[in-house]
């Protein structure tokens, strides 16, 4: 399927507080969001650290995330493990709760097959109504979405797309030319964002928009214009930005950034630890140089 989402989507952080999420201040950064013409958002993703959340922590963020939502952007759930079965019940429980798709990335660690793959993508589709993206990030999880393999997902019926974060560009496109007008490809690299829409690409599901939505989505929206010139200045303005956020492993350093321009994202659960103070600076002066604000 195709039109799911057309687009940014932000790769959710989740912020923690000595009690748990925080809720209050969740939504305030979904409101920054709305108000920054973000098209959807993706929470539990990997940038929102489900592997360290209780099944508690995470039914409570779906539910939260589509009340405040209202109807207003699209809520997709992050849904993916490296057990099929934890993959389906997830996305049946996601779906139970409202959300409007989800996000499932690849199994991790097993290493499985390019059928083994499908195998799992199929099980997910077929447990469930809503729209589903797989989430092709080989270097987190050392298992690769092959173009032929991403062409035969494109058959199953709900199946909307796929999130591409492989940053090999020559395996996007066959990719995109294999699945053309069947599903969509999503930007998930975003130093990559401009040429994956360039070639097709249906949207982003950006880690930078979480702290710069609106030049993200200017960005998309002169590209789908046509207006590459404009688009590229947007890139090449972003991308010193777009570095810093990977400065340390994700979210370490996205995280940093919500508290450093005047929300209270908290720290990230432990074994991830907090920013280092030499990447702070570097971090602090790029998002300065993004011309936002800096509060911490």
């Amino acid at each position: 399927m195709t039109g799911f989402i057309k687009g940014i989507a932000t790769a959710m952080i989740t912020p923690f507080g000595e009690n748990g999420v925080n809720l209050e201040e969740f939504g305030k950064m979904i409101e920054y969001q709305i108000e920054g013409g973000t098209d959807a958002l993706v929470v539990l993703g990997t940038t929102g650290e489900p592997a360290t959340m209780t099944a508690q922590e995470k039914d409570e963020v779906i539910k939260y995330s589509v009340k405040k939502a209202g109807g207003r952007i699209k809520i997709i759930v992050g849904t993916g493990s490296n057990d099929t079965a934890k993959a389906v019940a997830s996305t049946k429980r996601a779906e139970e709760l409202g959300a409007d798709g989800v996000l499932a990335v690849t199994p991790y660690y097993n290493k499985c097959t390019q059928k083994g793959l499908y195998e799992y993508y199929k099980a997910i589709c077929e447990a469930v109504k809503i729209p589903v993206i797989a989430y092709n990030v080989p270097s987190r999880t050392a298992v690769n979405i092959l173009p032929e393999t991403a062409e035969k997902l494109a058959l199953i019926p709900n199946m909307a797309g796929i999130k591409e974060a492989s940053g090999n560009m020559a395996q996007v496109c066959e990719t995109m030319r294999r699945i053309r007008g069947k599903m969509d490809l999503y930007s998930g690299e975003d130093f990559l964002n401009l040429p994956m829409l360039a070639i097709g690409g249906a949207g982003l599901i950006s880690v930078a928009s979480n702290i710069a939505p609106k030049l993200l989505k200017k960005m998309y929206t002169l590209v789908k214009e046509n207006r590459l010139d404009e688009a590229n200045e947007i890139q090449d303005f972003l991308l010193p930005l777009e570095d810093a956020c990977f400065l340390e492993v994700n979210p370490i350093p996205v995280k940093a950034a919500y508290n450093m321009i005047g929300f209270n994202a908290g720290a990230p659960r432990s074994p991830l630890t907090e920013l280092e103070e030499e990447n702070k600076k570097k971090l602090r002066q790029a998002i300065v140089n993004a011309g936002l604000k800096v509060y911490d």
